[in-house]
């Protein structure tokens, strides 16, 4: 992977973290760093899942490999954030 791929991965993962906070219901404690954490690590599950389901590579936008990644980031504010509220009572 070349530079500007690592770039635009960890763009879009900030971005898909984002979303994927929007997606969970209810407010969510914890820091917006760690939802872009989250976001970059989803992005990346997701196309390796995408690539793994033959769904990476499609003409136009690869909406299945986003809706991949925003479930993963979505999934990983929810245990976060599930985790967090329960540690600090």
């Amino acid at each position: 992977m070349e530079v500007t791929g690592i770039i635009t991965a960890i763009v879009i993962g900030l971005i898909i973290g984002a979303l994927g906070r929007l997606v969970v219901p209810g407010k969510q404690n914890i820091p917006i760093w760690l939802t872009l954490v989250i976001g970059v690590v989803a992005a990346v599950l997701g196309t390796l899942l995408a690539g793994a389901l033959g769904v990476a590579e499609t003409p136009g936008i690869d909406w299945i490999e986003l809706l991949l990644q925003i479930g993963f980031a979505a999934a990983g504010v929810a245990v976060i954030a599930g985790v967090r509220g329960r540690s600090r009572v």
